[in-house]
């Protein structure tokens, strides 16, 4: 059977989850990608095909000319809709191009929650600089199908608006930007797990942010289950998404009881987050999504276990420069936590300070059975770290 997947730049996602369960389940794979060489580099002995990834009917007419196909999948962002038509195109179970595209314009995604009855969000869209001044200040700036933090910022006032948004335009030529009001409440997350008939919810997270104006995410502490009534409202919004085929990472507030959704990532939660899922659950998670996408059910009980405990660690880079010295790859167990701690930077690479997840240095991924012991030895582990950045 032939799996085709779409991607962008390499992930850890696809490295080290998709592609060996693929392997696992005895899958033909053929990469679909524009970047080629860097796909070529990280895995030699995969299929690599280079095609416009961005253009759904480049993506139809690669796969037509090629093998044919058994799944069409994707764990990007940016690509979700492009494999949703294709898979469909080619007559293939995937998820609905409209869910898609709903959750991927943050726009599109404000209005048919408005339009269902269940939240309404002041939200305006924004095609170059321009003064608000009815806005209910403060407001949140963000690219309308942008991702990981990128461009995220708190404005206070009309003036502020104009100026964040003109660098976000200077910077992103084209892109329209998205004004809503700020939701308040504490940041959390839902992961779920569906073939279109079951739908799975496999916990969440708690995450911590940076201090305002942006939105870099910090750490994320593993959450068993969330109260029920939330859950309950989180699902009723996805239901009125579209939502229920494949992973799903949805990031919503609570505040007062009432649960609001933030931004709906149609696949698997990333940076590294869905590694520890599959780790701290004991379950093949990535063959699980890839067999959804083949159109196989999932099973009656994902046989999850539910006495894990577990936190992400994101350190970050505090000022602009030169990374010259860094902790490597390490991995290993204290006081019965396990430690996986993974760099995202190599020194001798030079950045600037973005504000974003793009300040990230590394990552460190802790696991065990009780959370205030995860938590110590994580915060133990990390304060013995140490980076060099030079101007």
């Amino acid at each position: 059977m032939r799996l085709y997947l779409l991607a962008l730049n390499p992930t850890d996602s696809v490295t080290e989850g998709f592609l060996p369960a693929a392997a696992r389940l005895g899958l033909d794979v053929t990469v679909l990608t524009d970047q080629p060489d860097a796909h070529r580099a990280t895995y030699p002995d995969i299929e690599i095909l280079p095609c416009d990834v961005r253009d759904f009917r480049a993506v139809i007419t690669r796969v037509s000319t090629h093998h044919r196909p058994d799944a069409v999948f994707t764990n990007s962002d940016h690509l979700q809709t492009q494999a949703a038509l294709a898979a469909a195109y080619f007559g293939l179970p995937g998820k609905d191009w409209r869910a898609t595209l709903r959750c991927k314009d943050k726009a599109e995604m404000r209005r048919r929650l408005a339009d269902a009855g269940l939240d309404t969000v002041w939200s305006t869209e924004l095609n170059g600089p321009t003064t608000l001044p009815d806005a209910p200040y403060p407001c949140v700036v963000k690219p309308r199908e942008g991702v990981a933090s990128e461009d995220v910022v708190l404005v206070d006032s009309a003036e502020e608006l104009v100026t964040r948004s003109k660098e976000i335009f200077d910077r992103r030529p084209g892109t329209v930007l998205v004004v809503e009001e700020y939701l308040p409440g504490e940041l959390h997350t839902l992961e779920t797990l569906g073939d279109g008939r079951t739908r799975y919810v496999l916990g969440g997270f708690h995450t911590e942010l940076s201090p305002p104006p942006y939105f870099i995410e910090e750490r994320l502490t593993f959450v068993p289950a969330h109260p029920e009534p939330v859950v309950e409202q989180v699902l009723a919004q996805l239901d009125a998404l579209g939502v229920g085929f494949g992973a799903c990472h949805t990031e919503f507030v609570v505040h007062e009881g009432r649960a609001r959704l933030i931004e709906v990532n149609y696949r698997a939660i990333g940076d590294q987050c869905d590694l520890l899922l599959a780790r701290l659950l004991e379950i093949p998670l990535f063959e699980h999504i890839l067999r959804a996408h083949l159109g196989e059910p999932l099973p009656a009980d994902l046989g999850a276990r539910r006495d894990g405990a577990a936190r992400l660690d994101y350190p970050c880079a505090e000022r602009p420069g030169t990374l010259t010295d860094a902790p490597a790859a390490t991995e290993l167990t204290l006081e019965g936590v396990h430690l996986t701690y993974r760099p995202l930077r190599a020194p001798g690479e030079r950045h600037e300070l973005y504000g974003t997840n793009r300040d990230y240095l590394g990552v460190l991924r802790a696991t065990g059975t009780d959370q205030p012991t995860v938590d110590r030895v994580a915060a133990d582990f990390l304060a013995g770290l140490r980076w060099e950045i030079q101007p």
